[in-house]
């Protein structure tokens, strides 16, 4: 049993199990609608509910059918091809415009260094839709709409908020000394930079890509104003498939992602604890 200490009343004790309870509700809350998709999509049965068979667990009403469906179907198979190229090459662009970004906007000199960073930040404040209509109209003359290289611009330029928060939370901790010591040993500054700075900041580097990643790969609206039915990726074939032929298998797609966003969660995690270990701050 917990231990606490001797000046703890009864009102200390109950006020920390309440909190706690507290914490476990909120948790319930988030997860729970999340998490009940996963039993649903094992539903042998073309249904969005529980079968009277899945509530006895009756081995019979559950079923791989539409984990199958995904791989046969070829708007589902181009749709999950997309949503990884178009993820991986924003997540990449966001992040080498990100880094560089952060480095500039961590240096002293840096000039109008609030204003610069509130507009490089206005992706995440300004609503969505007016960022993916002015990016249609924008995009037109050029002659980037329902084409790739618009897509992950589009994308990359989302990401770009979160590889800077998180590459400028890494620099809060850097020495610029060691920048100053490779120079005064003759290396030139771009040679300092990949082999000094990067290795320090690479945890905080490769959490904004992921965070890129995911921004990407979770976008929808941006999809529906600029891709074209070559470029439809799984948030937009799922919002297809809720309008025009509803069944199981986007539950099934759905599990997919969460087990996905679970994986990049802990490779966050193994990051975050990394980087507190490069810092000296942990054990």
């Amino acid at each position: 049993m917990r231990k606490f200490p001797e000046y703890f009343t009864f009102w200390h004790i109950a006020g920390h199990y309440s909190l706690r309870f507290s914490a476990y509700l909120v948790l319930v809350f988030l997860m729970l609608p999340i998490l009940v998709i996963v039993p649903l999509s094992f539903n042998a049965e073309p249904f969005f509910t529980f079968t009277e068979g899945m509530l006895s667990l009756d081995p019979d009403a559950f079923s791989l059918r539409w984990y199958q469906a995904i791989a046969h179907d070829q708007k589902w198979t181009l749709a999950i091809w997309n949503s990884f190229v178009v993820g991986i090459a924003a997540a990449i662009l966001a992040t080498g415009l990100g880094t560089l970004a952060a480095v500039g906007l961590a240096s002293p000199w840096m000039p109008f260094k609030r204003l610069i960073t509130a507009l490089l930040l206005s992706p995440m404040i300004v609503p969505l839709i007016i960022i993916a209509a002015g990016m249609f109209f924008f995009y037109t003359s050029f002659n980037l709409v329902s084409t790739y290289p618009g897509l992950i611009i589009a994308h990359a330029a989302l990401g770009v908020p979160f590889v800077i928060i998180t590459v400028t939370a890494t620099l809060t901790g850097f020495d610029r000394s060691l920048f100053s010591a490779g120079l005064s040993l003759g290396a030139s500054p771009t040679k300092v930079f990949f082999d000094v700075v990067i290795p320090i900041i690479r945890p905080g580097v490769i959490s904004g890509g992921l965070f890129a990643f995911v921004t990407s790969f979770d976008e929808v609206v941006l999809v529906l104003f600029l891709a074209g039915p070559e470029q439809r990726t799984i948030p937009r074939q799922m919002f297809s498939g809720l309008r025009e032929q509803i069944n199981p298998t986007i539950l099934a797609v759905a599990t997919l992602l969460v087990l996905l966003s679970i994986a990049l969660l802990a490779t966050l995690e193994l990051l975050r604890r990394r980087s507190e270990r490069l810092r000296g701050t942990s054990d």
